[in-house]
């Protein structure tokens, strides 16, 4: 059994996302678990350098976890032909430019979402690793999650029957920075540096909904920026201008032509009391369930219950109780882990792999549609991917 090293260039690690779900939960963890294993038995060990702007952060980083190799020269480290794969997960309004750079030096890429902010440059950068011939992929992490896993799981036993209703329910309550300090950048509150939920949140949505629920075909979103004024990680106050929140209703291709309609709420200006920071509801013919990052409860046809509508008296059906949860039947690994070591595979021995940067710019596209509809206050269809 042999074990063949991969170079990774990692750049935008030292941010929230990047340090902790790819850099120490993914690559971190793969090279501690011995690497990645092939088809063959043969193991692939990452071997990242991490790349970023300020130079006493990135190196601490690397030393905090073990990796020999670092620096500030981006160009330096694309022109090293030992490193074949570029990573990005820095800011979305450089991450096109980032991304063409590393095609155009012959690497192989995989990026955070959005891949872009807006359409043409998704589109243009997609046309650019296509015609490469290199390999490409975007973070899609949420499929992995075990909460969804489970939903799927039910989907594809038939549980639901015909499909009709998805709603997802996202968000909590993100301190302004006056009393508590902030859990969110600054700059995500800031229209002008790439900010703004719809542009963040609906990516994740296009995804979710296309693979498990039905390819998206049309959107009617309302955004609102409800926190109109925020304080910076300094502790200055600046105003907010990009949504904090957004409310959207979709059109999913369905059975025989009957829509399934999904409603979704993203929201970082709203206090929780549901199962968890996201929770999926489904309904179908058959069957109902409820998923959220970990968990799943279904309730069937024949075990629905029988509810009075009685405003008189007090509700004494235990709703919660009536579910039945769906067992974990396998080890959930970290989504992010998981999709990188299924996006190794795909370069090291061409294994099967679907989600790709054009897969990403789905995610644009539908942002382009939300903020579109939100503008004209209508809905807008959502046509297939100009590639």
């Amino acid at each position: 059994m042999a074990t063949t090293p991969l170079g990774i260039i990692m750049h935008g690690v030292t941010g929230r996302m990047g340090m902790n779900q790819h850099l120490i939960r993914s690559i971190v963890a793969i090279r501690q678990a011995g690497g990645v294993t092939l088809a063959n038995g043969d193991k692939v060990m990452p071997d990242p350098i991490l790349i970023g702007r300020n130079a006493e952060k990135i190196e601490a980083l690397a030393k905090a976890h073990g990796i020999a190799r670092f620096g500030t020269n981006l160009d330096a480290a694309l022109a090293n032909r030992g490193d074949t794969v570029f990573f990005d997960a820095g800011t979305t309004q450089m991450r096109p430019t980032l991304l063409a750079q590393a095609i155009r030096a012959g690497k192989h890429v995989y990026c955070e979402k959005p891949i872009a902010t807006n359409l043409n440059e998704a589109v243009e950068v997609c046309r650019l690793a296509q015609a490469s011939g290199l390999k490409h992929g975007a973070v899609q992490d949420k499929l992995f999650l075990p909460g969804l896993r489970k939903l799927d799981l039910l989907r594809r036993a038939g549980f639901f029957g015909r499909m009709l209703s998805v709603r997802i329910e996202f968000g909590y309550w993100v301190f302004e920075g006056d009393l508590q300090p902030i859990q969110r950048p600054s700059w995500n509150y800031r229209a002008e540096d790439g900010g703004g939920i719809i542009l963040d949140m609906v990516c994740h949505w296009r995804y979710v909904l296309d693979n498990l629920f039905g390819q998206v075909k049309s959107v009617s979103c309302l955004g609102a920026t409800h926190i109109p004024q925020r304080w910076d990680e300094a502790g200055r106050p600046y105003a907010a201008t990009a949504d904090d929140a957004a409310y959207a209703t979709f059109q999913l291709e369905g059975h025989q032509g009957e829509p399934v309609i999904a409603q979704v709420n993203s929201s970082w200006t709203t206090r929780v009391r549901r199962d968890d920071l996201v929770t999926f509801h489904v309904d179908g013919t058959h069957g109902s369930a409820v998923a959220g990052l970990t968990d799943c409860r279904a309730q069937s046809r024949v075990t629905t219950p029988r509810p009075v509508w009685n405003p008189d008296v007090r509700q004494t059906m235990p709703f919660f109780e009536q579910w039945q949860e769906v067992p974990d039947t396998q080890v959930h690994e970290n989504g992010f882990k998981l999709q990188w070591e299924a996006f190794i595979r795909h370069v090291v021995e061409d294994a099967p792999y679907r989600w790709t940067l054009p897969e990403g710019a789905k995610g644009v596209q539908l942002v382009e549609a939300a903020l579109q509809s939100w503008k004209e206050r209508r809905w807008i269809d959502v046509p297939p991917l100009p590639l």
